[in-house]
């Protein structure tokens, strides 16, 4: 689905036509400048190709919200959030604010990336972790309906317990591919959009909220989305016009100083040794750079896209594929997390993700990924735990490494495929 930023809707604006007169010199002024602010948003969206007109979108969000007023909803984000997805779900609870509903950001993962734990930390930002040992106390039934944030319940362990429980997914915003058929009351998917932030600041730029710098919350979701913006366009390198747009106007309200701090937050030494295994163990082929890093603690995940992002920077390279067992000893649980990073502008990460390791027996695909970057995660299953055999975890490494690197070579050379 091609990217539609949003053509803002501002119902002030249409009364300021009729009623200037009453207005003084400084309120005059001041629609004025939202007035051209607006405008350009519009006019960049008549450049893009769409099917679904912007405004409409604007206009059915609000007739969404409208429909649940007082209602309860469940906000879900990936497993592992990040910046974008925190950010943008924040976004979404306070312009649900507006219509009476009471928002729960959850999700089942970690915050393990240092800069995520500072985000949150520094801005409190209201988002929960459901570890899944303790949703068997959880009363599902206070919610009417569940919002997906920057996901469409493919990165979530929370979604299948949603759906056993019938609460009906009444929202989907997000930027990456469209992935299953959900069908939401209302849905947003801008596969062209660099970041989900640009969807919502776009949303308030339009009328849906009325960001103010005396509430020390506005200030500080503005401050979370321009992180989230910085963080999913390579800190604005890889931006559009759209995302410039959003940035100039989330910079009206945003604490700069409070970015800073977040920004300023120091590598683990886990994290730097995880750096250190991928360039240890890297393999580059044809301008990809492939490393498995190992075994790694559930916290540490992160530590996996820290590494590609890293290794995306060597000379000669364009793009790097990251992957690790992660075990999480809470739940006896383990998956291989990889992430994919690249440069490369003909590369389509979604697809390359999704032909490299395909569908499970469900359908779903084991990754997926939006521009210049990727992630995958598939379960180990029966050949998961007794990591405390040496032998075992070292044979069970070497095979999914082997693997794994055979998956991506036959499509990074297809006419010598790693044996």
């Amino acid at each position: 689905m091609p990217s539609n930023p949003l053509t803002p809707i501002n119902d002030s604006l249409i009364r300021a036509a009729s009623n200037s007169d009453s207005l003084s010199d400084a309120e005059q002024q001041t629609e004025k400048s939202s007035e051209n602010s607006l405008s350009r948003i519009s006019n960049y969206s008549e450049k893009q190709p769409h099917s679904n007109s912007p405004d409409l979108k604007v206009r059915e969000l609000r007739r969404t919200l409208e429909r649940h007023t007082s209602e309860r909803q469940l906000v879900i984000i990936q497993d592992f959030p990040d910046p974008d997805a925190l950010s943008s779900a924040w976004a979404y609870q306070l312009i649900a604010q507006q219509y009476n509903i009471q928002c729960d950001i959850v999700y089942a993962g970690t915050l393990s990336h240092q800069e995520n734990i500072a985000l949150v930390k520094l801005t409190k930002l209201p988002a929960k972790r459901w570890g899944l040992q303790t949703l068997k106390d959880r009363d599902f039934s206070v919610y009417q309906g569940c919002v997906l944030v920057d996901n469409q319940g493919t990165t979530t362990q929370l979604m299948p317990l949603v759906q056993r429980a019938g609460i009906p997914v009444t929202v989907i915003i997000d930027h990456h591919s469209d992935q299953v058929d959900l069908k939401p009351e209302f849905v947003d998917l801008r596969p062209q959009t660099r970041a989900t932030a640009t969807i919502l600041t776009q949303y308030f730029q339009a009328g849906l909220l009325k960001l103010d710098t005396g509430n020390s919350e506005h200030v500080k979701c503005a401050t979370a989305l321009m992180h989230g913006l910085r963080s999913d366009t390579n800190q604005l390198m890889q931006a559009q016009e759209e995302d410039f747009l959003a940035a100039g106007y989330l910079s009206r309200f945003y604490d700069a100083q409070l970015l800073k701090a977040v920004l300023q937050s120091a590598r683990s030494r886990r994290v730097m040794d995880v750096i250190e295994r991928a360039l240890k163990n890297r393999m580059v082929q044809d301008n990809f750079s492939i490393a498995g890093v190992g075994y790694l603690r559930y916290d540490d995940r992160d530590a996996i896209p820290q590494a590609a992002d890293f290794l995306v920077t060597e000379e000669n390279v364009h793009t790097a594929v990251v992957y690790g067992i992660v075990h999480d000893e809470d739940q006896e649980l383990e998956v291989v997390i990889g992430s994919l990073r690249t440069n490369k502008l003909t590369l389509d990460p979604d697809e390359f993700l999704k032909e490299a390791f395909g569908k499970d027996s469900s359908g779903r695909f084991f990754g997926g990924g939006r521009m210049m970057a990727g992630g995958f995660e598939i379960a180990i299953g029966f050949l998961g735990n007794f990591n405390d055999n040496t032998e075992y975890a070292k044979l069970k490494w070497e095979v999914f490494d082997m693997q794994i690197k055979h998956k991506l070579l036959r499509l990074v050379k297809p006419k010598d495929v790693f044996a």
